[in-house]
């Protein structure tokens, strides 16, 4: 019998009573095939009982250098038709590559025998030099100088050509009263006196320029002893950072074509080339190094046929991210959608959810309606406006219904998944206006969410508070977003406990959002420092369900036209 690859696992219990998926798994969205998670549960046993290694997880309470991590497994099927899994982890776990059960890396950095460690030891002895010359102390030192001559030198330069000017002006008025004299009384006498001052004046403006030459001389001359003496410490400094981007970029080619990806045609692709043809161009830092592409790889490489894969979240939640503890998630889209775009060929592989119209067979009510605008209230799973691939939309059904209405109709937008209130403006004037009082925030919006927990504040008996976690995308996973507080835009909302269910382990609460940042509120109720509760039905940062439980039920503000303050509710159907 042939023997199997190190690293495939069976299963520890018996798995006959169920089917094996006829598809792959569409890694961008997907609900795991049951024997994953079994796998999942059986790697997740091992992560907590195993002896071989020791990382912090953050599992202990111990958030000090903590680093969760995801991990992945791969259901697959060897040429016996015995079905078993492979497993793997994203990046490096307790600093090594490899650890048994795991499939090692696409490529190995780490390995004693490879390029990297001499071309990286290179590297690091520039960076030595260079935090020797750049925290020379003659540079501040001679900078200071260098900008203290510069300002004297501009100051006594800016002095004299005021003296200049005002000699000039005073010039201009001694020759016109000569002139004045002259025509006032033409005499030979007149005219050599005129002479006299004449020359008298040009002198002056001679040596006005001369004296203007001989400032900007001197301090040409100091100015350059200290720009000569910077430069020969900043030259070299500059030296060297060309030399590490060079020798950095370099090494980082060296590095993407050594990762390189076969599918289950045989089919072998570098980084540089998966990449060549993307908008980035360049891969990311990290590419590869994620655990869906590991697996793959490994399965091609020892003849496993790839049956279905999911990936899960081990550990603490990072600062920005929301990722919940044993949560599955879905392939990100920067680094590995390229990378899995190439390894997928030639697998049948589960249509992509996305690309099928959500709002297809719902139905889209209007609950007021006069000549300058309309109230709808949008279905779950409806997009506001048309997007990439999908035209089916508010605005489309507005532009049926309303087909001489002006102007852009959309004044304000609901993300897809969460239903309620919208206002829609049938003339330019109305949008106008209605669009003005949204940007001064004096329209009321008030969502009501069911989230999956009581969050601690609300067991503790807060019944409002206050959150403010400014938001930013997550550049490799979009369209989910982050928590920055460096680079993220501010991002506020209120929060009213409605009710709690202590038996359904729920809370139902109000939501007022004072700015209007993509996913907002499901943010700020997940994330560990705004409520920490997920919304119930969240697949983006909590457990999908049947759909998300965030409804927009109610929508206060003032008729364009007639400046009536207005009311709209309408309750969800959850």
């Amino acid at each position: 019998m042939q023997l199997q690859p190190s690293c495939f696992t069976s299963f520890t219990q018996a798995i006959d009573a169920y089917a094996l998926p006829q598809r792959f798994t569409f890694p961008f969205y997907y609900e795991p095939h049951p024997l994953c998670v079994i796998a999942a549960n059986e790697l997740q046993q091992h992560l907590e009982t195993q002896h071989d290694w020791q990382h912090n997880f953050g599992l202990t309470g111990e958030l000090t250098g903590a680093i969760g991590k995801m991990f992945g497994v791969l259901l697959v099927q060897n040429a016996q038709g015995e079905v078993g899994y492979l497993s793997a982890f994203s990046g490096k776990l307790a600093e090594q590559n490899h650890w048994p059960r795991f499939v090692p890396p696409v490529f190995d950095m780490l390995a004693k025998d490879n390029f990297f460690h001499a071309e990286n030891l290179q590297i690091n002895q520039i960076n030595e030099q260079l935090l020797t010359v750049e925290n020379h102390p003659d540079i501040p030192r001679l900078s200071t100088e260098l900008e203290t001559e510069q300002a004297q030198a501009q100051a006594e330069l800016a002095a004299h050509r005021q003296v200049m000017i005002d000699g000039r002006q005073s010039r201009k008025a001694q020759r016109n009263q000569l002139a004045a004299q002259l025509a006032a009384n033409p005499t030979d006498e007149t005219l050599r006196e005129n002479a006299i001052t004449e020359a008298k004046l040009s002198q002056e403006s001679i040596n006005e320029k001369n004296q203007l030459r001989y400032i900007k001389r001197y301090w040409d001359e100091r100015i350059h002893v200290i720009s000569q003496a910077l430069s020969q410490l900043t030259d070299e400094r500059d030296a060297l950072r060309q030399q590490r981007k060079r020798l950095s970029a370099a090494l980082q080619q060296k590095l993407f074509e050594q990762y390189r990806f076969l599918n289950i045609k045989g089919t072998e692709k570098s980084l540089n080339d998966i990449f060549n043809g993307t908008v980035e161009l360049t891969p990311p830092a990290g590419s590869g190094e994620c655990a869906a592409p590991k697996l793959l790889h490994y399965a091609f490489k020892h003849g496993l046929k790839p049956l279905a894969i999911a990936e899960f979240w081990w550990g603490a939640p990072p600062k920005s991210e929301i990722r919940q503890h044993k949560q599955f998630y879905p392939a990100c889209l920067r680094k590995c959608q390229p990378i899995l775009g190439h390894m997928l060929e030639g697998l049948v592989v589960d249509d992509n959810p996305l690309l099928t119209n959500p709002a297809e067979g719902k139905t889209l009510s209007i609950l007021y309606q006069d000549d300058a605008m309309a109230i709808v209230n949008k279905p779950a799973e409806f997009l506001s406006v048309p997007g990439k691939e999908i035209e089916d939309s508010v605005y489309s059904r507005m532009c049926q219904t309303f087909p001489h209405a002006t102007g852009p109709l959309i004044v304000h937008r609901l993300d897809m998944s969460t239903s309620g209130l919208m206002v829609i403006a049938l003339t330019k004037e109305a949008h106008k206006q209605l669009q003005k009082q949204f940007i001064q925030r004096t329209v009321t919006k008030r969502y009501v969410a069911l989230l999956a927990g009581i969050p601690a504040v609300m067991a503790n008996k807060q019944a409002t508070g206050h959150i403010s976690l400014p938001l930013r995308g997550d550049l490799d996973d979009r369209p989910r977003q982050l928590v920055c507080h460096e680079f993220g835009k501010t991002a506020e909302t209120h929060w009213e406990l409605s009710q709690l269910d202590e038996m359904a382990r729920t809370a139902r609460v109000y939501l007022y959002p004072k700015t209007g940042r993509t996913h907002q509120l499901r943010v700020h109720c997940a994330h560990s420092e705004g409520l920490d509760t997920p919304i119930v039905g969240d697949d983006l940062y909590g457990t999908r369900a049947n759909r998300l439980h965030l409804h927009a039920d109610l929508l206060m503000l003032q008729h364009p036209v007639t400046r009536e303050r207005m009311r709209f509710q309408v309750d969800p159907d959850f």
